[in-house]
């Protein structure tokens, strides 16, 4: 075992810290007691790391920090312990998803494509969302048809998935396909006809389409279905975003369909319609 310089296990060491830090959590109380706790628990994660190395459990640790219920959404944290399971333990199922995801919201897309077709080469269809992960990489990246087919794909296991419908949509219209795009939503709508998102996008296609006063009434009421949108819901539209972001992720979705009723009664000719 390895030893500091006063002859104490670094295990002790660690235990020593703890129990430092716990009690500056008590001596604080309620105020800055959540930041301290916060600290203890990634010093805590960190020293496991180093010196009881585990793939499941750095796994783990890399999911808490990506979840949109985490107290302590840190990507840069996820990332390095998806990183340190994967080292570990490259079988690990989703861990290639999961980077996937993590370098797709990073804006690295290259990256991101990379781990999402290793994970598609390794497991195929046991987990359907890689398709889904994998359409929304392909989507940023401008492959629009390929983007579709591995929605179609995802959508064959989940079809009422709205969020899924929506993106599928969403590819559709860049792909200059509005007709195909109305279908899907209008199928979404009949599932969930007051979704915000799937009348928005809805109300696009419709506008492409040349049906610009049902594109505003649909813009429109996208609008009124979008003031009670909650931060919760918006972080199931856009999964791995920090949460603490989400009420300016809802404020922008909004301002992108007041754009679009502005587009559809022709107020600002030289405004394009927005793919949101």
């Amino acid at each position: 075992m390895r030893r500091t310089l006063a002859g104490v296990s670094t295990r002790a060491l660690f235990v020593a810290i703890l129990i430092t830090l716990l009690l500056a959590l008590v001596v604080y109380g309620t105020h800055g007691g959540q930041r301290i706790r916060i600290a203890v628990e990634n010093i805590y994660e960190d020293i496991s790391d180093t010196v009881a190395p585990d793939a499941g459990r750095a796994f783990l640790y890399g999911q808490e920090h990506f979840s949109s219920r985490a107290e302590d959404y840190d990507i840069e944290r996820a990332e390095r312990f998806f990183v340190s399971a994967m080292t570990r333990d490259s079988d690990l199922p989703l861990v290639r998803h999961e980077l996937a995801r993590v370098y797709f919201l990073k804006g690295d897309f290259a990256k991101a494509l990379g781990f999402i077709n290793a994970q598609v080469a390794l497991h195929g269809d046991e987990f359907p969302n890689t398709y889904y992960v994998r359409g929304l990489i392909l989507g940023y990246m401008g492959n629009y048809d390929a983007a579709a087919s591995d929605y179609r794909h995802f959508l064959r296991s989940e079809p009422q998935n709205w969020a899924a419908i929506n993106d599928y949509a969403w590819v559709l219209l860049k792909a200059d396909k509005p007709e195909d795009a109305l279908h899907a939503t209008v199928g979404g709508l009949g599932e969930f006809p007051d979704n915000p998102w799937l009348l928005n996008t809805n109300a696009i296609a419709l506008f492409e389409l040349g049906f610009r006063e049902a594109a505003h009434t649909q813009a429109y009421r996208a609008l009124l279905m979008s003031v009670s949108v909650t931060p919760e819901q918006w972080l199931i539209a856009y999964p791995g975003n920090d949460p603490a972001i989400a009420v300016q992720g809802i404020t922008a979705f909004q301002s992108a369909i007041i754009a679009n009723i502005h587009s559809t009664r022709g107020v600002d000719a030289a405004r394009t319609v927005q793919y949101e």
